[in-house]
């Protein structure tokens, strides 16, 4: 299998004022997904990282969830 196969991505969220901001990153090509869910619907954007990601969400009060509430709110059955 090739390798972009076989990579685990890691998924954060955080809440401000009732949106919802939901970040999936690849963290072999750091690239990534980010989510934008409020009550007006959902946005989404393909976003480009660097090495430092992880601590910038982690400063950014993001916190890791799973990747089943990623994608049910990427699907819109959240």
């Amino acid at each position: 299998m090739a390798k972009s196969t076989n990579i685990v991505h890691q998924y954060f969220k955080k809440e401000i004022e009732g949106t919802k901001i939901l970040v999936k990153v690849n963290p072999i090509f750091w690239t990534g997904t980010e989510l934008v869910v409020s009550a007006e619907g959902a946005e989404m954007r393909d976003l480009e990282f660097d090495a430092q990601i992880f601590d910038d969400l982690k400063h950014d009060g993001f916190a890791e969830v799973n990747a089943l509430e990623f994608n049910l709110y990427l699907a819109g059955l959240l």
